[in-house]
């Protein structure tokens, strides 16, 4: 099963908002399998971003962050598709265009879920489920996952 990554789940394991919320991110990201795990492009301009701006690094830092996590992991592209189902996505579920970007990568990478805090919990879209892994409750989906990769 591949899984997408959101910014905030890649920006908590960077250490952002915490050691508890670095740790709990990188549990995750250390249980699945690298080839499991997908990361939309658009997630590492938004991750320099918040590097940047929120955890102050400097660009330099953050381009060797961003470049590192782009070595380790396959990378879905925002394609002219992505696009036009992002464009789709805000259109008829009023989600932000840069969220459905990302949604719409991982659905076209063949992602089942999505791990983000960002986006409804249990929503649905082309085969992607949105999970938040932070949530207090597992949603099946990931847990059937992890059970696949225990600790």
């Amino acid at each position: 099963m591949k899984v997408a990554l959101d910014t905030n789940v890649l920006a908590y394991a960077e250490g952002i908002n915490g050691s508890a919320m670095r740790d709990r991110a990188l549990l995750y990201i250390q249980r699945i399998p690298p080839s499991a795990i997908v990361l939309p492009v658009q997630t590492l301009g938004e991750l320099f971003n918040v590097l940047t701006r929120k955890a102050r690094r400097r660009p330099a830092r953050a381009r060797e962050a961003i470049l590192s996590w782009a070595s380790a992991y396959p990378l879905a592209d925002t394609s002219p598709s992505v696009i036009a189902s992002a464009a789709d996505l805000a259109a008829i579920h009023g989600l932000s265009i840069w969220d459905s970007v990302v949604l719409a990568a991982a659905a076209e990478s063949g992602c089942r879920l999505l791990l983000s805090e960002d986006l409804q919990h249990g929503f649905s879209w082309n085969g992607v489920t949105v999970v938040n892994p932070f949530a207090g409750s597992s949603h099946p989906l990931l847990a059937a996952l992890l059970k696949l990769y225990p600790a």
